[in-house]
C-alpha cells in the first residue's frame, strides 16, 4: 500500500512538472517559431496563417477566404502559438 502511494505521488509530481514546463512563458525560440513570413508579420493577418496571406489593409485571405484580423488584436488577446 505504501509503495502504491509513493508511485502515485511521484507520478503526480512528474505530471505537474511537465505541465508547468509546457505552460511556461514564451521563449525567444517559441517566438521565432511563430513565423516570420507575411502571414505572421503583416498589419492584417489570416487567423489560420495561410501561406502567402497577410496585408497592410483589411480584407480576406486569398487562400481560405477568412476575414483578416488586425495583428495587434490577434496577438493582443494572449494568442501565441
Amino acid at each position: 500500500m505504501k509503495f502504491l502511494k509513493s508511485i502515485s505521488l511521484m507520478g503526480l509530481v512528474l505530471s505537474l512538472g511537465l505541465f508547468f514546463a509546457a505552460c511556461g512563458g514564451e521563449s525567444a525560440t517559441e517566438a521565432a517559431a511563430h513565423g516570420e513570413g507575411t502571414e505572421y508579420t503583416s498589419a492584417y493577418v489570416c487567423p489560420m496563417h495561410c501561406e502567402g496571406s497577410g496585408a497592410a489593409e483589411a480584407g480576406n485571405c486569398p487562400v481560405c477566404g477568412m476575414d483578416y484580423v488586425a495583428q495587434a488584436d490577434h496577438t493582443g488577446d494572449g494568442h501565441s502559438h
